[in-house]
């Protein structure tokens, strides 16, 4: 079996269009994975049309929800009790502030503020869910208050809420955190993005809504600006019972993302690969649907942008609702990127015309609006909120745990027996690559039918050769090789290293490399993808070095890693192709971020004899903020459907897998019995081979 994935039925990367390949400036190595990206997007929704008929509309309104539904990782069956409690409440002139927590999972307590207009007894309001974006304070900011008061001045109910990891539910107890980045990031390898855990939150504040007296159920709307305005899209396009969505500053379109930073929690993973914006937004479109641009937000946010989006919830509208396209209305403010006062006038007159039938739908004036310091309205002030709250570390980590244990039962503890009935080593390859496919189609792996055409050029001192090949089409990367690969010997032994944080130049002549070359290795450093001297201009955000580029694969549903195994096993081809054969044993070594790399690419590629993984994580599983791996590496529903870093090197069993030092997510060292626990499934599967002393963990200490 020469490679793993070869034997997969895999759906072929479409070669880029004629347009794209005519000859042209060279992109320079920057931007060369941003070209690639909006090339695959663009390849992807080529052929995208209008709904001409409400049958068409029907299944593609199917189609997405079920896409939807299915990149959140599914919402819980039965909702958890709401349990909601009052923690205060500030008496203000025509209404009340109440201070309320309540259920959204099991153990996770959602922090809230009520807005309550005074009122006759037993009256009820139409409500409004009011959602930040990212503003420091969260939902205690004066921008997101002042939206929470007109309307509640205006007789509306009005929920304004925490996001998950922000505000009150942050890591720490301090306003101000940020919850995207790697922090946001970790819940992709559950296989529920941040972007529907809020989703699902926000229908949980609905039910909270819904038990008030105070409130209308048959009345609801929801609003938020940038990450908020994203949120009340996505909240409002999937749960019909809002009847009025007012996204604002934050409606452009999923192509246009390809060209900026967004927040974790704006991301629905491979949604690209079937749908545009435009078709969300169209889930909306015949329930009070006005989008707000202002004219100085940036590129992802523009007008422009915008209009694309729009134009076909428009056409969607045309099918759907009574008012036809204009039901769909388009509020183009002279402002940056905020949540105004003209913003919030628009608002109001859009909220009363839907939810109170009253109006045309224009803008309605500004009562006075007196925000509170951010403090008096918290539900836990200072220091005391409990110190057993869920924070989405807290929360990763027991869900992860959690997954781990069923996969042990359901997957773990059936392949070890297999693996000791098999009686034969086809019966145990067998096992072995139905693991391995599993794991290509988490990973979105592509296979590609290109022959790799290599280009070479020898270093002026003739110490190295530099091969250029072309990793799929449309993308180039290049490797390092030392000249005396070019010398044919029984006795030749090859070794690849991987330092996507050093780059390969810096590996090519690091003291592992000269160790291995006195070790008779002739040494490979391929600069993969997005990395070294391919690495994205500001890729970083946070902690996340490879935050954008990360992210943008998200879209496109091709995470990193996935992309990055590709490059290696290219890189294998490129070797081969140009020396004419390759030696019977070629080491991988992974260093850092790099080792769940060498350990997939293993996994997946038989002519690896023997992989080193040197200081990289020895599980996913951290009740700590990452601080270390890349964004690149955390591939939506990994732990769900192929389990953590000793799943996937068991995978390469009964070849040599030696793991040095491995390191916690957070970035401290793993004591011997952290990453032996962390490892023992692949310890059971080398034992069970027969091959125990195969598979070596050294630790720091």
């Amino acid at each position: 079996m020469r490679i793993a994935i070869a034997c997969l039925a895999m759906i072929l990367l479409q070669p880029v269009p004629v347009s794209a390949q005519t000859e042209q400036s060279p992109v320079e190595p920057a931007k060369r994975f941003n070209v690639f990206v909006k090339q695959q997007a663009a390849i992807m929704r080529a052929n995208d049309n209008a709904p001409g008929t409400v049958e068409d509309w029907q299944k593609t309104r199917t189609d997405l929800r079920d896409l939807l539904l299915k990149a959140w990782g599914g919402f819980p069956g039965e909702p958890c009790p709401l349990e909601a409690r009052k923690l205060g409440e500030i008496e203000r002139d025509g209404y009340r502030v109440e201070k309320i927590v309540f259920q959204t999972m099991p153990g996770v307590w959602m922090t809230a503020n009520a807005y309550v207009p005074n009122g006759k007894p037993e009256q009820t309001f139409p409500a409004v869910l009011c959602v930040h974006g990212h503003w420091a304070g969260a939902k205690q900011d004066p921008v997101v208050q002042s939206r929470c008061i007109g309307l509640a001045k205006l007789g509306f109910f009005v929920l304004c809420v925490d996001a998950f990891g922000a505000g009150e539910r942050a890591i720490g107890e301090a306003l101000g955190e940020y919850h995207g980045e790697m922090t946001g990031a970790t819940l992709l390898l559950l296989g529920r993005p941040l972007s529907g855990i809020q989703v699902y939150e926000n229908m949980r504040a609905v039910d909270y809504l819904q038990s008030r007296p105070e409130v209308d159920t048959n009345r609801l709307g929801i609003t938020g600006a940038s990450g908020g305005g994203n949120q009340s899209m996505y909240a409002g396009a999937y749960d019909e019972r809002f009847r009025c969505v007012v996204p604002t500053c934050s409606v452009g379109n999923y192509q246009a993302y390809l060209s900026a930073a967004c927040c974790m929690c704006e991301v629905v993973p491979g949604i690209l690969q079937r749908h545009e914006e435009g078709h969300v937004l169209g889930l909306a479109a015949n329930r009070g649907l006005m989008v707000t641009s202002a004219t100085q937000d940036a590129f992802q946010f523009s007008v422009d942008q915008a209009r694309i989006s729009i134009s076909r919830a428009r056409e969607i509208a045309a099918l759907t609702s009574p008012d036809g396209p204009s039901a769909v209305k388009h509020t183009i403010i002279e402002s940056p990127h905020h949540y105004n006062a003209p913003m919030r006038e628009a608002m109001y007159g859009w909220m009363t015309k839907h939810l109170k039938g009253e109006g045309d739908g224009s803008p309605i004036p500004e009562p006075e609006i007196k925000p509170e310091e951010p403090e008096v309205l918290r539900c836990f002030p200072g220091d005391s909120r409990p110190d057993d709250y869920v924070t989405i570390p807290r929360f990763f980590a027991e869900e992860a745990r959690q997954l781990l244990k069923t996969r042990e039962s359901e997957f773990d503890q059936p392949y070890l027996s297999a693996l000791e009935a098999a009686k034969t080593p086809e019966d145990r390859a067998a096992l072995r690559e139905r693991a391995v496919d599993q794991l290509t189609k988490t990973l979105n792996i592509k296979a590609t039918t290109s022959p790799v055409e290599v280009t070479a050029k020898k270093s002026p001192d003739e110490k190295f050769i530099e091969l250029v090949y072309e990793t799929e089409p449309g993308l180039e990367i290049s490797a390092r090789c030392d000249s005396g690969l070019t010398d044919k010997s029984d006795a030749q032994k090859l070794a690849i290293l991987l330092n996507i944080d050093e780059g390969s130049e810096k590996v090519f002549n690091s003291e592992e490399a000269q160790k291995l070359r006195q070790q008779g290795y002739a040494i490979v450093a391929p600069e993969l993808r997005a990395t070294g001297r391919y690495a994205v201009a500001g890729d970083r955000i946070g902690n996340a070095p490879d935050h954008n580029s990360a992210e943008w694969s998200l879209w496109i549903g091709r995470p990193l890693l996935g992309q990055w195994t590709m490059d290696v096993f290219q890189t294998v081809e490129a070797l081969e192709k140009h020396f004419g054969s390759l030696p019977k044993e070629i080491l991988i070594v992974g260093q850092g971020s790099s080792g769940p790399i060498a350990l997939t690419a293993a996994a997946m590629d038989d002519r690896v004899s023997q992989v080193l993984v040197q200081n990289s994580l020895g599980t996913f599983v951290d009740d700590k903020k990452y601080n270390g791996p890349r964004l690149g590496l955390l591939v939506p529903g990994l732990l769900r459907d192929a389990g953590d870093i000793g799943h996937i090197a068991a995978m390469i069993a009964p070849r040599s897998v030696q793991i040095e030092n491995p390191v916690s997510a957070s970035g401290t060292s793993l004591s011997r019995d952290a990453a032996s626990k962390s490892l023992q499934f692949c310890v059971d599967v080398y034992t069970k081979l027969g091959a125990a002393d195969a598979f070596v963990i050294t630790t720091a200490n």
